[in-house]
């Protein structure tokens, strides 16, 4: 493999990969937005617009990724709106010059409105229906949610990064391993499903309905991880949303109420995950230039204070419904 940054990866080897496949560019390659992997989009020579990622390199084994495609194309044959990587030779993972990728159609679409309560209903029914495909086997190399995963070595790439601005080293890691403390005795073991596992409005493309992309994150966890982050507002806005999602989740899926405690904690894994994502990856220089705001102490003083806020959510009753 390549090094596990895109180095390597140039204009002419992405062409070359494409071609490779049988599938010949006829427009410039757009850059969208990823920055764990490269994606881009382009038209084709039979007028077809595709979308072609490259995954970076040594993130994931080539049998993770495979579990990630059919996991996608499994979605789809149920006619759950997702998009597949397409298949050229029978094949939807690819090799070219040490780089795995894969081609989908690329589709359009707005993002979905997440204070739309008719929105949120679509997005209860679409989940629901998710997680009855996904219950009916396991994953067998994709990883699971966990506490080490999302918070243990975080918070060692955490300690291990300079980008933490010396004056408020103190008051950042004393807040964080209050959290992490505290998050670690809230995180309860729960019955574990195939999930997204990334399924956030950005993930979310709306056009007469929903339609979910990037399955990159996938991995098996608690039910509650698709549907926490749709939520937005206060508290009693929180519940009205959720009240919403859940009803329309039940008519596919049985969702245990129990697993609403773990809303908070799950909150807290992202943000803590999130921070030693941005440290993590720091050298490659996609990152600098599309988040300058985190080498900034300003960045680092509201931190504190979210984590402040964090542990004190993580103290309050769960929601109910």
């Amino acid at each position: 493999m390549s090094n596990f940054d895109f180095s390597g990866l140039t204009p002419d080897l992405i062409l070359d990969a494409i071609e490779s496949v049988g599938i010949r560019v006829d427009s410039g390659l757009l850059a969208l937005n990823s920055y764990e992997n490269r994606v881009y989009q382009f038209v084709a020579e039979d007028r077809l617009r595709y979308v072609v990622k490259f995954y970076r390199p040594q993130r994931w084994s080539q049998q993770q990724i495979q579990e990630e495609h059919d996991f996608s194309i499994e979605l789809a044959t149920h006619e759950i709106p997702v998009v597949p990587p397409n298949k050229f030779n029978g094949q939807s993972l690819h090799q070219y010059n040490g780089f795995y990728f894969a081609l989908f159609n690329s589709v359009g679409g707005r993002q979905f409105e997440v204070d739309n309560l008719d929105h949120l209903e679509w997005m209860g029914r679409f989940i629901g229906r998710i997680h009855a495909v996904a219950k009916s086997k396991p994953f067998e190399y994709r990883p699971q949610f966990s506490i080490n995963e999302h918070l243990i070595t975080p918070l060692e790439e955490l300690h291990n990064s300079s980008l933490i601005p010396n004056q408020l080293h103190q008051a950042f890691f004393t807040i964080l391993e209050q959290v992490v403390k505290v998050t670690q005795s809230r995180y309860v073991s729960s019955s574990s499903i195939r999930l997204h596992g990334d399924c956030h409005p950005g993930n979310i493309l709306w056009r007469d309905g929903p339609t979910f992309v990037d399955l990159d994150d996938c991995r098996s966890g608690p039910a509650i991880q698709d549907l926490w982050m749709m939520l937005s507002g206060d508290r009693q806005q929180q519940f009205i949303q959720l009240d919403t999602l859940l009803e329309a989740y039940e008519e596919f899926h049985h969702f245990d109420s129990n697993q609403l405690a773990l809303i908070e904690p799950l909150r807290a894994m992202r943000m803590v995950h999130y921070m030693a994502w941005l440290a993590k990856r720091w050298q490659d220089p996609a990152f600098p230039q599309a988040f300058p705001w985190f080498a900034d102490g300003k960045y680092w003083e509201q931190q504190i204070l979210s984590l402040k806020e964090q542990y004190s959510a993580l103290h309050e009753s769960p929601i109910s419904i």
